[in-house]
Formats: C-alpha cells, structure tokens, sequence
C-alpha cells in the first residue's frame, strides 16, 4: 500500500483493512498520533486526510492509500504552527495524552474557519480529554486565530474577570458618591 505521509511517499505492507492509526505507529514509526480507544470516539488518534480531521483507529489503511494523511509530526516540524504554539503559551496539556489529537483537531477547524466563535469550537472539538482542559483549549483556539479571547490560561483569564469586576464595583462606588 502507498501512503502519502507528512509529505513523504512509504510503501507499507500491511493488510488493507488494517487501521491506519496502527500503519503509522508500528510500519512507519509515527508514534505521535495516539491510541485511545479505538472506536474513533476519543479522537486522541485524529490525523489530517486530505485536509479533514479523521479518527485513523477506525479507518482502514486502504481508505487512505493515495490520499496526503498528516500527522502531528507533520504539522510543523519546529512547533511553530499557530495552534502548537499557542497550546504552549497557554499551557493547555495536564497529562498530554490526547493533546496531539486535540491539536490536529483544531488545527483542521481553523483551517476551514479562520475565526470560530466558542459554539463552532465547541461543535468542533469533540475530542475527549480526560484531564478536562476544555476551557484551556478553546482559549488556546481563539489565541491561535487570533480573535483576541485567548489571552491567557484559563487561571489568567478567571484572574483578569476578577480584576475587571472588582473594578467595575469600584466605578459603581465612585459614581454613586
């Protein structure tokens, strides 16, 4: 079977109906793109294939043979795509597992939607992480598009909303003297 991986032509020799997740882990040696639960529900194996975000434990090798498949490894080589580097400045990973796929995701979302409101993240995202940085995530989507609600961790941001309220109370003081 000839995939097309990260830009980069391989000759696997593997079963057609074998899942690709397990092609680019065991015959390539991509280990990045992880294996969850293998009924495509986690989404902690989502690669790009030709350009859509899809769940490789549940696609058979043969659906992607001819196609351009990228992995996180393909993603940028220096971690330099918006996503990446905004999951590092917001410091979205706890335990990291279903990070890669998370990025995949969203890399895949901003490349269709430039600029997603919160409702497009979250009908987008449905991976699941069970360290439950959901709200890491979306911040760090909008940090990577650039629609000015992803400045700061979830902490950050809940810290900046007090200060704002507490001056906002403040104002109201002032204004009723």
């Amino acid at each position: 079977m000839r995939l097309n991986v990260n830009g980069q032509a391989y000759e696997a020799e593997v079963e057609p109906e074998m899942p690709l997740l397990w092609a680019l882990r065991e015959f390539i040696g991509l280990t990045g793109t992880k294996y969850g639960c293998g009924i495509a529900q986690c989404g902690a194996c989502t690669v790009h294939l030709d350009g859509e975000a899809v769940r490789s434990c549940s696609m058979p090798v043969s659906a992607a043979a001819g196609k351009r498949i990228v992995t996180i490894e393909g993603l940028s080589r220096d971690s330099s795509h918006p996503v990446q580097k905004a999951w590092l400045e917001l410091d979205v990973p706890q335990c990291g597992y279903c990070q890669s796929g998370q990025i995949m995701a969203a890399a895949a979302l901003l490349a269709k939607n430039p600029r997603p409101t919160d409702k497009d993240i979250d009908e987008a995202m449905t991976n699941i992480c069970r360290c439950g940085t959901y709200q890491r995530i979306r911040a760090a989507v909008h940090l990577a598009a650039g629609t000015g609600k992803g400045g700061g961790s979830i902490i950050h941001m809940a810290a900046d909303r007090a200060g704002a309220d507490s001056a906002v109370a403040a104002a109201d003081q002032t204004s009723k003297a």
